[in-house]
Parts: C-alpha cells; structure tokens; sequence
C-alpha cells in the first residue's frame, strides 16, 4: 500500500519572465516501512517538495495524496524540521 503518492509535483514561484521553476514535475511513491532520502544540489526543489508533502505549501501542478486522502494543508498526521541557523555549526 502507497503511504505518500507524489503525482506529477511542481512549483513555480510567481515573478519576472514568467515566474522561478523551484521544482519540475516529480513523481514519488512511499510505501509502508520503505525508509527514503531526498538527496540534490542546493537549489533543486527538495526543501519545496517536503513543504509541499508537509502542506505548508501548495503545488503549481500535480497532486499530493497521504494514505490515499488529498494533502491541502498542514494536518497533525506529519511534521517537519526546518532548517535553521541554529543548527550546530558543520
């Protein structure tokens, strides 16, 4: 059974010349106990698209489903660590 089903995700961030594509169309599914990483260059849209699965932020195509309901806001059957400047220094 799919837990998370990424169908098609993207995100363009309004602005000049047509808007900043953050993230080109991704699809992704996550079944139970699979254990995943989300690994890219800075700059590539994996910041985005946990935003988006956490549903503090909303896809400008495609859909996000969590064990098969629709993800369209922030919901206390996830969470998310942001990244921080007050992480412990590298």
């Amino acid at each position: 059974m799919n837990i998370l089903q990424v169908s098609g995700v993207s995100k363009t961030f309004p602005g000049r010349n047509g808007g900043t594509l953050a993230l080109q169309a991704t699809d992704l599914l996550v079944q139970e106990n699979d254990f995943i990483t989300i690994l890219g260059p800075s700059g590539c849209g994996k910041s985005t698209l946990l935003r988006m699965v956490a549903g503090l932020d909303t896809p400008s195509s495609g859909t996000i489903a969590l064990d098969g309901k629709p993800v369209t806001g922030p919901g206390a059957d996830r969470g998310m660590v942001f990244q921080s400047y007050t992480l412990f220094p590298g």
